[in-house]
């Protein structure tokens, strides 16, 4: 299975840390954001990735080449001016399309989570699986429904925020274009037919949005490395 991390962003909230540094290449404990996804792709067995960008996009695919640093092999969906979630990964599906499998990995650029990437296995009779977590203090209304069933609703009580962490079957953007707008309406199209599967996530999870958030991912890693240098 093939995986693709969604960079394409301006990153306008992160203003002004990324006027001249594209947001997927802000750091955290030393290490740019987009680096810990590389690294998790890997131990969870994926080796081939797409990165679509946009905004500073040349720094991205200077700094990360063809990604042979990280064991992976890495090609790029050059966007220009960015395109909505939705349009970038149909602009993206001709790198994504494979004759092993018409799942798809998904991941936001601009989160970190310490999910393990490999629980991720294609769901029968579905055509997404959605990461969701408990809600953040700044998104306290939630995203989507999860039953007890496992299955993903646009609406119903008790709601979760969606991670930013999926997988996507091909057929879900069939007909769709590169202007078709964001992820969202999709996914709730295909939940309004009960075709979106969910699994919740216990751990730790970042919408490393705004400078202040960025720090606190900073901060917390940079106390763990610590911790870890002690135990040795």
């Amino acid at each position: 299975m093939k995986a693709m991390i969604l960079a394409a962003g301006k990153g306008e909230r992160m203003r002004p840390l990324t006027l001249a540094t594209p947001k997927p290449l802000l750091r955290a404990a030393g290490k740019p954001l987009i680096t810990y996804h590389l690294e998790h792709l890997r131990r969870a067995g994926i080796r081939e990735v797409v990165i679509n960008h946009a905004w500073l996009g040349d720094q991205i695919e200077e700094t990360l080449g063809n990604g042979e640093g990280f064991g992976l092999s890495i090609q790029y969906s050059r966007e220009g001016e960015p395109l909505e979630t939705a349009g970038g990964i149909v602009r993206a599906l001709p790198l994504l399309a494979g004759d092993k499998s018409d799942w798809f990995l998904a991941i936001n650029g601009d989160i970190w989570s310490d999910f393990d990437l490999s629980r991720l296995t294609p769901p029968p009779d579905a055509d997404a699986l959605l990461v969701v977590t408990s809600n953040p203090p700044h998104h306290p209304e939630g995203d989507f429904h999860l039953t007890d069933q496992g299955v993903l609703h646009s609406d119903g009580p008790d709601k979760l925020t969606f991670t930013g962490i999926s997988l996507l079957h091909q057929r879900l953007f069939e007909g769709l274009t590169d202007r078709s707008g964001k992820l969202g309406p999709v996914l709730r199209n295909a939940m309004g037919e009960g075709r979106v599967k969910g699994l919740y996530h216990r751990g730790q999870w970042v919408d490393v949005g705004t400078p202040e958030r960025l720090q606190a991912l900073d901060r917390q890693l940079g106390n763990r490395e610590s911790e870890s240098h002690g135990r040795e």
